[in-house]
């Protein structure tokens, strides 16, 4: 269950635990994120190599790393064991990384311990309540609060319409977990009356069958192996993939969202 500025949101005992069982997948197929940001964030909120980023939701530490090859230490704070592992083994070779076993809502984190505290593809999971005040004990005055998602294009192309389509008609509970319902009146709020700002940047993935089949089953409201819509829902993203394919290829674009803002009071 999740609560979002009191509305309360049906979607699972334990949402942390949603991706345990597609690892593998995520790892191989989600997306990375624009090198742009970095540039964006430097450009308009001071971060430097010696920045301090607690990256929250880190997952397989996609986000992290980025900011890593800056030479930022970066906290990932994770609370999904197998997630957290995953990121572990990818970053084991950067020493300014440090994995933490714990929540937004419960970091676990110092006061005033970190300049930037970034969620990639994770916000729509947060208690936003509980997770705003927590963003505050943790940031450092003049710290800034960094919001990114890769939201596929879902109308942009035929094909895209189609993966959509087979999405609604499929998953298992897509319409109630999609990041698209945390809404910008939800985003302003969080931030208060300092206000956010949005940067936009395109970017895309390009699959064969495989990749395509591995980046569908990366996503929590798709059905695993066993469910009643499995393998229906395989047979047709065959005849998708097959419909729109060009030269064994299709393509996921994107628009990746920043948000980027201090908190201020009036949240």
């Amino acid at each position: 269950m999740i609560i979002v500025f009191g509305q309360t949101k049906e979607i699972m005992a334990d949402p942390t635990r949603r991706f345990s069982n597609r690892v593998e997948n995520y790892v191989k197929y989600r997306p990375t994120y624009p090198p742009a940001i970095i540039e964006l964030l430097r450009e308009e909120c001071g971060l430097t190599r010696d920045s301090v980023v607690a990256d929250v939701g880190s997952g397989t530490g996609i986000l992290s790393e980025m900011f890593l090859k800056q030479g930022c230490r970066v906290f990932g704070v994770e609370p999904n064991r197998k997630m957290r592992e995953a990121g572990e083994r990818l970053l084991r070779a950067y020493p300014n990384f440090k994995s933490v076993n714990a929540s937004a809502e419960e970091t676990t984190l110092d006061n005033e311990s970190a300049e930037f505290i970034t969620a990639g593809q994770a916000f729509h999971w947060f208690d936003l309540a509980r997770a705003r005040v927590e963003f505050a004990r943790v940031l450092r005055p003049g710290g800034f609060v960094v919001l990114i998602w890769n939201e596929r294009r879902t109308g942009s192309t035929p094909f895209l319409r189609a993966y959509e389509n087979l999405l609604l008609a499929r998953g298992t509970d897509y319409q109630q977990v999609m990041h698209q319902n945390i809404d910008e009146t939800m985003i302003r709020r969080f931030f208060g009356a300092g206000g956010v700002r949005l940067e936009t940047f395109e970017s895309k993935q390009v699959f064969d069958f495989e990749g395509l089949k591995g980046r569908v089953l990366s996503s929590s409201y798709v059905p695993e192996p066993g469910h009643p819509n499995y393998e229906p829902l395989m047979r047709e993203l065959d005849a998708v993939f097959d419909a729109h394919q060009e030269h064994g290829r299709v393509s996921f674009d994107y628009d990746t969202k920043v948000y980027y803002g201090k908190l201020e009071a009036g949240g």
